[in-house]
């Protein structure tokens, strides 16, 4: 992929160096906006009509309206796809530009849509396995939007990274939510548990395929609380995201997940994962 590719700013198809908004833009100033990551596998997107559903919930939870009607939504981001690649697309809408920096929201003015294509570079330990901590969860409490608004995830994944980590888990009153910048899985007594959606989690599209073919493979699963103290018990446990899929944890905390390597079960859903995606592509 070239260095300075073609990205789409408010209608139009540009080089990302000529890319440029105002400074005062709603998503500057306040990160008024929300987004969306779309993967596309041999060139075409994955699970476009569930990532629009996800877009359009958290612009209604933001109280704006979407710019574009769903299938403009493809006309606009297939032209930045490279044929036969994968790739990955971030869709950024914000508030847009307001003539004086004020909480309230602004009247008659048009959002900002950003959108850019980007190469899917798998993570190093997704076969082998990764190290996560265990942090407080310290997020707003409204985790259901996509929100643009991200520091508090920023900070705590870069706890994990100073610590050789890849991931933070997140704990709220004793009971897992998700990871700084994922969903979580836990194999407990043979049973594949996440849980359920609520406000206090991201609806993972990764999360609903893996549910899906648990459903269809006859894997046992469950919507369910986890407690902190069931997963550092747990035989499996998995972090899901769109671009870096499942990837299995194999130490929590310094300990061992199980016996310190990934577990049967994520190498069936691994498996499945993959022949999912050949099969969408």
């Amino acid at each position: 992929m070239s260095d300075n590719p073609t990205v789409y700013l408010n209608g139009q198809y540009l080089p990302l160096d000529q890319a440029k908004i105002s400074v005062l833009d709603r998503g500057f100033l306040f990160g008024d906006g929300i987004y969306e990551v779309i993967p596309a596998y041999a060139g075409r997107l994955f699970r476009l009509s569930e990532h629009i559903d996800r877009l359009e919930a958290s612009l209604k939870s933001i109280r704006l309206n979407s710019p574009h009607s769903r299938e403009q939504w493809a006309d606009i981001l297939e032209p930045l796809l490279e044929p036969g690649q994968d790739q990955y697309i971030y869709l950024q809408i914000t508030r847009g530009v307001a003539p004086k920096r004020d909480h309230a929201f602004p009247e008659h003015i048009e959002p900002t849509v950003f959108a850019m294509c980007s190469p899917i570079v798998p993570l190093s330990g997704r076969d082998s396995g990764v190290k996560a901590i265990t942090l407080d969860d310290t997020r707003w409490a409204l985790c259901h939007i996509k929100a643009i608004t991200l520091l508090a995830n920023i900070l705590l994944r870069q706890k994990a990274v100073d610590q050789g980590c890849t991931e933070a888990v997140l704990v709220k009153d004793g009971y897992v939510t998700e990871g700084a910048a994922s969903n979580i899985f836990a194999v407990l007594d043979g049973i594949l548990v996440t849980p359920p959606k609520g406000e206090e989690i991201l609806p993972g599209i990764t999360r609903d395929v893996i549910l899906e073919l648990a459903r269809t493979n006859d894997i046992a699963y469950s919507e369910d609380i986890i407690s902190l103290e069931a997963l550092k018990t747990a035989d499996e446990i998995w972090l899901t995201s769109s671009t870096r899929e499942i990837i299995p944890v194999v130490e929590l905390d310094s300990e061992p997940v199980s016996d310190g390597k990934p577990g049967p079960i994520w190498q069936k859903m691994h498996h499945l994962y993959q022949e999912f995606k050949k099969a969408q592509s």
